[in-house]
C-alpha cells in the first residue's frame, strides 16, 4: 500500500517538474524583438494632466518676498503639509468640478491642464491683475500614484518626478516572477468618467507606443497568474496528503509487523 503512495506521488512530483520546466525564455523575457542599436520613435508625448481630487503644492516667489507671500498658504491653513527646500506649504485639493481656491485670486479651474499649463495660467493673472511683476510660480503634483493588483496582493508606489512608463512602474514594483502572464497585464485608468483598460505585453517593444504606456496618476496595473501556477500549488497539497497517509500506512505496516511477529513467538 505504501509503495502504491509512493509510486502515486512520483508520478505528481514529475507532472510539477514538467509544468516548471515549461517555463521558457520567450514566455518571461522582455522586449524580445529588439537588438542591439535598435531605436524606437516614441509617438505617445505625455505630460500629466490634473484631475479631481489631485493634490497640488503651488508655490508663488518673486524678488519681493512680502508682495508673495499673500499667495502662499502657511502651514497653518490647511491640513495636507507639503516640506519643500526646508519650508512647509499645504496642498491644494482639486474639488469634484476641477476647481481650487487659490488666495486672493479665488477659484480657479484647473482639471485638464498640465502642471506647467497651470504655472502659465496663475503666472498671468499675478501679473495681469498688477499683484507681481516678476512672479515664479511651481507647481508639483503631491499624489502621483500607482496601484498594483495582483494575485500576491496589492501596493501604492508614490511617483515623485510626474512622470512613469509601464515598463518603470514593473520595476518599481519589484518585477514580475515567472508565474506571471505577460500578455494579460492590464492597466486601467478612468477616462471621461468611465474605467478603461487595456493589455500591454512588455515582451514586445509595441509596448513603446500603446496609449497607456506612459502611465497616469491613479492608475492600475493589474496582473493575473498562468493557470499552471495553479497546478502547482494544488499539486503540493495533493503531495502534502500523499505524504500524511503514506507516514500513517508506513506506521500502521510497521505496527501490524511488530503485532505478527508477536505471535509469531507466542
Amino acid at each position: 500500500m505504501a509503495l502504491k503512495h509512493w509510486f502515486l506521488g512520483g508520478i505528481v512530483t514529475a507532472a510539477l517538474m514538467l509544468q516548471v520546466s515549461c517555463v521558457t525564455t520567450k514566455q518571461v523575457a522582455y522586449l524580445q524583438d529588439m537588438t542591439h542599436g535598435t531605436q524606437i520613435e516614441l509617438e505617445n508625448k505625455f505630460e500629466a494632466v490634473i484631475s479631481p481630487y489631485d493634490e497640488l503644492t503651488i508655490i508663488v516667489s518673486c524678488s519681493d518676498e512680502e508682495l508673495s507671500k499673500p499667495f502662499n498658504l502657511n502651514r497653518g491653513q490647511g491640513m495636507n503639509n507639503n516640506m519643500l527646500g526646508g519650508n512647509r506649504y499645504i496642498g491644494y485639493l482639486v474639488d469634484q468640478y476641477g476647481d481650487i481656491n487659490f488666495p486672493v485670486l479665488g477659484v480657479i479651474h484647473v482639471a485638464g491642464l498640465t502642471r506647467l499649463q497651470l504655472q502659465e495660467l496663475l503666472r498671468d493673472k499675478l501679473i495681469s491683475g498688477g499683484y507681481i511683476d516678476d512672479p515664479f510660480v511651481m507647481v508639483r503634483f503631491q499624489n502621483f500614484k500607482i496601484f498594483f493588483l495582483g494575485s500576491n496582493g496589492g501596493r501604492a508606489i508614490s511617483i515623485e518626478n510626474e512622470r512613469c512608463t509601464f515598463l518603470e512602474a514593473l520595476a518599481l514594483s519589484g518585477d514580475l516572477n515567472v508565474y506571471t502572464n505577460r500578455d494579460k497585464i492590464a492597466v486601467m485608468r478612468e477616462v471621461n468618467g468611465k474605467m478603461v483598460m487595456r493589455y500591454l505585453d512588455p515582451r514586445s517593444s509595441d509596448v513603446f507606443n500603446d496609449p497607456f504606456f506612459m502611465l497616469q496618476q491613479n492608475d492600475f496595473i493589474i496582473t493575473r497568474d498562468r493557470e499552471y501556477k495553479n497546478f502547482l500549488e494544488s499539486s503540493n497539497q495533493v503531495l502534502a496528503f500523499i505524504g500524511i497517509v503514506s507516514s500513517i500506512t508506513s506506521f500502521g505496516s510497521f505496527i501490524t509487523s511488530i503485532l505478527l511477529l508477536n505471535r509469531n513467538k507466542e
